[in-house]
């Protein structure tokens, strides 16, 4: 019977620029191993054939989409064997904490034909210069769509009746918990994205993080009704009581959560709002609606000129930030290109079985 794979970000083009939390899912693993070299070296394919091995041998595995590139993967993660293969360039470097114990690095460069490298040394650094400015413009763009995103909190804070929105938040978590306590000795939180801002637009994995929950709270609410505290302290009352949390943040402002899973329960909680609007659809969804239990009634038609017209300039922002990735894709297909002409795949195919004989040594330790 073939394994299950979840599917997360690990990584986002945010507000914040590029926001990192790969070490937190690195938690628990003694097996890393941390791929270096150039684009176009066969890193993804590398991890998405490994995967594929595995899940067909019955294994769960979690793949880390690379949020830069929709068809590319940044991580492969075997929890059953404390293994992990992770893309290791920028902007995702991977510091390791015991390398050759627990990290190793596979030098990926010496399948290069160095020579014709050189030859395209200027194109090369001229690529790596407009990537960069790209992505740095999509980033300002996205700043400053969360500040006009914070006059669109300010008009509901001002409406919100904070001791509504207390009150139905602790009543969830008494619904959620009933006194359950988990008998885990060493419960872990781990911090993801279920989404991100990519080249191909805003993508989300709600879907398939979902799938095997039997209990799903959808947040519903605007800007500013509180929908990330309530689930922060969802999230804080999982740890008191001893649960591994699946934590995933915001990818457009990383310091706001979108979801909470706790995956013993079987339950999450997560903000189902625009652009990650869902709707119940199975057995045992349930909607909470802030806007309806802690707004005052009729903001939204007290303030619709203004809301339209932050909305409007928000979107916009997003929307041109989302072309800069696009630019930014492109030029890294190009300079994909001159890297795969000095790349000798048959060594790269080579190092991808070497690693695979190592798991297959992990299997049964």
């Amino acid at each position: 019977m073939k394994g299950n794979i979840l599917n997360y970000y690990a990584g986002g083009n945010t507000a914040k620029g590029f926001y990192d939390l790969f070490d937190s899912n690195l938690q628990g693993l003694e097996n890393i191993y941390i791929l270096k070299g150039g684009p176009g070296t066969g890193k993804s394919s590398m991890m998405k054939k490994l995967a594929d091995i595995w899940v067909n041998k019955g294994y769960d595995v979690e793949l880390i989409h690379c949020s830069s590139d929709n068809n590319s993967l940044d991580g492969l993660i075997i929890r059953a064997l404390k293994f992990g293969v992770f893309d290791g360039t920028a902007p995702h470097v991977l510091e390791p904490k015991a390398p050759g114990a627990v990290e190793q690095y596979v030098n990926l460069g010496v399948a290069w034909d160095r020579n014709l490298l050189k030859e395209n040394q200027q194109e090369i650094v001229k690529f790596q210069e407009d990537i960069a400015m790209a992505f740095g413009t999509a980033y300002r763009l996205f700043a400053e769509g969360l500040s006009i995103h914070d006059d669109l909190e300010e008009i509901y804070i001002n409406e919100m009746n904070f001791k509504k929105a207390n009150e139905v938040t602790n009543e969830l978590i008494e619904k959620i918990f009933l006194g359950k306590h988990s008998q885990s000795e060493e419960p872990t939180t781990f911090h993801r994205f279920f989404g991100a801002s990519t080249p191909n637009g805003v993508v989300d994995f709600i879907p398939n993080i979902t799938e095997d929950l039997s209990k799903r709270y959808f947040i519903k609410g605007r800007a500013g009704t509180g929908k990330s505290t309530l689930l922060k302290k969802v999230a804080n009352a999982a740890k008191e009581r001893g649960f591994d949390v699946e934590m995933y943040h915001c990818g457009f402002d990383p310091e706001s959560m979108d979801m909470v899973v706790v995956r013993e329960l079987g339950i999450c909680v997560f903000d189902s709002t625009d652009p990650h609007e869902y709707f119940p659809d199975r057995h045992g969804d349930e909607i909470v609606d802030l806007y309806e239990t802690a707004v005052t009634p009729g903001t939204d038609e007290k303030y619709e000129a203004e809301i339209d017209d932050v909305n409007k300039r928000y979107k916009q922002r997003m929307k041109e930030g989302i072309t800069y990735l696009q630019e930014a894709k492109g030029l890294h297909d190009e300079l994909e290109k001159i890297y795969m002409k000095a790349v000798d795949f048959k060594k790269i195919d080579e190092i991808c079985d070497e690693i695979n004989n190592d798991i297959e040594g992990l299997v049964g330790k």
